[in-house]
């Protein structure tokens, strides 16, 4: 008789707990296609809100009359703006993303050819990020508990604030002044192996191991401070018990979400990174276009950043929900 109410209110909670993943995963769906099509919509407004014809400032005013009219027509500018829309949103589920004004590329080819590279300094600079911060993050939280390493705490405090508000540019200027020019330790720029891709992991890594080490220790700080702490430190459990086992996983999942968001300020954040490092990849690729007024490259380029930073936040969006659950039914 017992187990009939036991295991009523077991498919209950069950049920409770499908029906709020269901949710979740429909709202976060939805979300996350409203905003990439907020995200194409504005790609493709790009090129009509530039001042005059883009296609004249592209080419130049010494192109000819003819040339403008035959670029014209192959980027479907002489279309109705509705068709042109239909036409760049079936290209963009297509992946073709227009042809290259300099280069006379497609740019998904150029895309696909310096998007690892990308990829690969901005994920880098996120594992060294994670590796400085939260050890030292959880190092000042055990040593500045409870009002004690006052000398500590604002030293911690104060570096971390300089570190964090220094522009990652700024960062790479100073560290190529230093270890390239002026030691001759470590390659200017390029991307010629795993030397020539320290300092701008450096530079992308610090500001943000900083932000995220001082946030780890405010979260240490209160895990350590809960009844199931005081519980372990009352069984005699060892320190690293206590600190690795028992405080770091509660004081990690509330830092997630800043996790994400820091992993989305470094992929943008490689734009001018890899401009200073001459790092060839999406990011010293839109300045390029920029400067030469490649519209149909900067329109690609911006809608895989804006793509990469919509995923980069699904991804830590679901990986949260499912540490946590009961996020997915309270919500």
């Amino acid at each position: 008789m017992t187990t009939l109410p036991e295991t009523s209110l077991g498919q209950e909670f069950l049920s409770a707990g499908a029906r709020g993943w269901l949710r979740f995963a429909l709202r976060r769906s939805g979300q996350l296609l409203v905003s990439l099509w907020v995200l194409v919509t504005a790609s493709f407004a790009m090129i009509h809100l530039i001042p005059g014809d883009p296609v004249r400032a592209a080419l130049g005013i010494t192109a000819s009359q003819e040339l403008v009219e035959t670029t014209r027509a192959q980027w479907g500018l002489n279309d109705p703006l509705p068709l042109q829309y239909w036409h760049f949103l079936q290209g963009v589920l297509t992946g073709h993303l227009g042809t290259s004004i300099t280069s006379r590329l497609p740019v998904a080819d150029v895309i696909s050819t310096r998007l690892a590279a990308t990829a690969e300094l901005a994920l880098a600079a996120f594992v060294l990020a994670v590796v400085i911060a939260v050890p030292i993050g959880v190092a000042v939280a055990v040593r500045t508990r409870r009002g004690r390493g006052r000398a500590l705490d604002l030293g911690f405090a104060g570096t971390s604030i300089v570190l964090g508000t220094i522009p990652d540019f700024l960062v790479g200027v100073t560290l190529v002044s230093v270890f390239s020019v002026g030691l001759h330790w470590l390659p200017v720029g390029g991307r010629t192996g795993m030397s020539s891709a320290i300092l701008p992991v450096v530079s992308l890594a610090l500001g943000p191991a900083a932000v995220l080490a001082r946030i780890v220790r405010v979260e240490m700080l209160s895990v350590l401070e809960t009844d199931y702490v005081r519980t372990a430190r009352a069984k005699r459990l060892s320190a690293a018990r206590i600190y690795l086992g028992h405080a770091l996983p509660n004081a990690v999942t509330a830092s997630l979400t800043l996790g994400g968001l820091m992993l989305s300020g470094m992929v943008a954040g490689t734009v001018l990174v890899e401009s200073v490092f001459a790092w060839p990849g999406l990011g010293s690729t839109i300045v390029s276009s920029i400067l030469v007024k490649d519209y149909p490259m900067v329109q690609g380029v911006v809608l895989v950043y804006g793509c990469g930073v919509l995923l980069i936040n699904t991804i830590c969006d679901v990986a949260l929900a499912i540490l946590d659950p009961r996020s997915t039914v309270v919500r």
